[in-house]
This record gives C-alpha cells, structure tokens and sequence, in this order.
C-alpha cells in the first residue's frame, strides 16, 4: 500500500465521521424549535399575534414538525457509509420512512404558505421563494423515488440528497440570519429573504458539490426506498446489464 493511500485513509476516516456530526449539528436547530412548537400547542400557551395562525389551525404545523424531524434526523443515517456497508436492511427501512415525510415536509410547508396568515415580516418575496424551494424538495423526493424504482442509484442518491439539502435550509438559514441579526438587526422583508435564499442556495451548492465529487457509484448498494416482496434485489438479467445500477 502506497503512503499516499495510507494517508488517505484517516483523512476519509474524519470525514465520514465529520459529515454526520455536523448535519446532526445543523438538524438540532429546526428539531428543538419545532419540540418548542409542539409544546405550546399541547401545553396551551398563551395566544400571539405571531402563533394565533398555529393555534386556529394546528394539524398542518404538527404533521410538518414531526414529518421535518423524521426526515432530517433519519436522512443523517443515510449519509454514514459504514451504517450502509454492515446493516444495509436499517438503510433501506430509513429510506422508506424518508421519502413519504420528506414529501409531508414539503407539501404542509406548501399548504402553511399559502393558508396561514402571512407574518409581519414575510413579504412577496419570501413567499414566492418558499413555493419555489417547496416545491423543488417535491420534485427532488419523487424523482429520487422513480430512480430507484428504476435501479438508477447514482440518480437516486443524487436527488434525494438535492431534497435533503433543500429541506435543513432551516438548520442553515439560522447561520446566515446570525451575523445579520448581530451587526445590523432584525432584517426586514427583502433582508429576510435574502438570508431565506442563501441559506438554501448554501446548502445546494454544498449538495452539488458531494454529488459531483463522489462521481459515479463503483458499487451498488441495495436499494433504500423499493418496497415489497421480491423487490429488494434487481432481477439477474437487469444486473446483468448494469452492474453499477448506473445510466
């Protein structure tokens, strides 16, 4: 074994480790602030003109927290590559989970934007880019879905690593709401939405960059998200035909 390959083995090492902690990291911001939701509404706190909307209308603000926490703490699973290699059946069970909360997520995100009351601080454009990036998390989710129904895997990673990046934009817009809020003050409408988007657009540059970088799978993992009897390996003769499940 070449130095070189010894040496990259450490560094690849940290990463894997890193990669997991650090989302777990991010995803510890909307998972406290959506248990902190849950528990006024449970708790009957007292009614705001900031979270009057919540309690006139709370089952679509429940079904969005829990689905988001489900989605993004389970999505963290999916990017550890030892949990992958030794319990591959924990993968795909995570992965059938993953895919109808990530759509909740996104879709109540929906409903909420356009039913709820718009906040003071929420203007034309915030809007409009929450129905622009909820509805990308759709597309991501369903067409990674329709990759691995396909066995498409490298297709499948890829997008539902773009949904997965699109739905901890609330991890990241935390990061770019702080400097903000701590140099200049509480944004207004086109401030706020401009942290909004750059906090998703971070997060899928970041995305882009992991896709691209791993490059085509040499392997072919099982399948995360195909259910049903006989489904979980691909026939012989599509195997056959693409060993790496590649296009």
């Amino acid at each position: 074994m070449t130095s070189s390959a010894k040496a990259g083995r450490p560094a690849s090492a940290r990463a894997n480790r890193l990669v997991p902690a650090g989302l777990l990291l991010l995803t510890a911001v909307p998972v406290i602030a959506g248990m902190a939701r849950l528990t006024q509404l449970a708790g009957g706190a007292k009614i705001t003109p900031e979270n009057a909307r919540f309690f006139a209308s709370p089952v679509p603000v429940v079904v969005h927290i829990v689905s988001v926490t489900l989605f993004s703490v389970l999505g963290v699973l999916q990017f550890v590559p030892g949990l992958r290699r030794r319990k591959p059946g924990l993968h795909r069970v995570a992965g059938r989970v993953l895919v109808p909360s990530g759509l909740a997520a996104a879709l109540s995100g929906l409903w909420m934007t356009l039913f709820y009351p718009r906040p003071d601080d929420t203007g034309d454009a915030l809007t409009g880019l929450r129905l622009i990036f909820g509805s990308a998390m759709v597309v991501s989710i369903v067409l990674g879905f329709a990759a691995i129904r396909r066995w498409r895997v490298a297709r499948h990673r890829a997008w539902m690593i773009r949904g997965y990046a699109i739905g901890m934009g609330a991890g990241t817009q935390v990061l770019t709401h702080l400097p903000w809020v701590l140099i200049v003050g509480t944004p207004g409408k086109p401030s706020k939405a401009a942290l909004m988007a750059a906090g998703w657009l971070i997060n899928l540059a970041v995305a882009e960059w992991v896709i691209r970088r791993r490059g085509p799978l040499r392997t072919s993992p099982a399948p995360a998200v195909v259910s049903g009897a006989g489904r979980d390996r691909p026939p012989a003769r599509v195997a056959a035909a693409h060993p790496s499940s590649e296009e």
